[in-house]
């Protein structure tokens, strides 16, 4: 395998990143946006949700805090968000896990989780607490 410099080969693989690049929304270089943070179980009866919609996007760093109440167990789903999205890390007790995708977020009591990601494809995507969206525990990230 030829492993030498070669113009040509740059000048390809910057004639298909360019177009790409050019959709995207972001800068990459600016720090992460915070996003309002997303309480789970801030109502009285323990189901609601602080926030029920998100407008973010593409190619922008964001990072959402999840808080957990504990007033009721969430396993927070938003699988077809986190396919469409490229997690950098998640942040619990001062621990960053940096992993390949996730598909659930479950807080069985109180605590915190950040969620550092960039989003890749414009759409509206629905989140929730499993088996809980008929209380209330839902909302929608609108990536454009």
């Amino acid at each position: 395998m030829d492993n030498t410099f070669s113009p040509l080969k740059l000048i390809g693989l910057m004639a298909f990143l360019l177009p790409a690049l050019s959709f995207a929304k972001g800068d990459l270089s600016q720090r992460a946006t915070e996003l309002p943070k997303l309480v789970l179980g801030n109502t009285p009866d323990g189901y609601g949700l602080s926030e029920k919609q998100y407008n973010i996007e593409t190619g922008k760093s964001y990072v959402l805090e999840i808080e957990s109440t504990g007033n009721k167990e969430c396993a927070f789903e938003a699988t077809r968000f986190f396919n469409n999205v490229w997690v950098r890390k998640i942040e619990l007790n001062g621990i960053e896990v940096k992993a390949n995708g996730i598909y659930e977020l479950e807080f069985e009591r109180e605590g915190e989780v950040e969620l550092y990601f960039v989003p890749i494809k414009p759409g509206s995507y629905s989140y929730e607490c499993r088996g809980l969206a008929s209380k209330g525990m839902h909302g929608t990230i609108s990536i454009e």
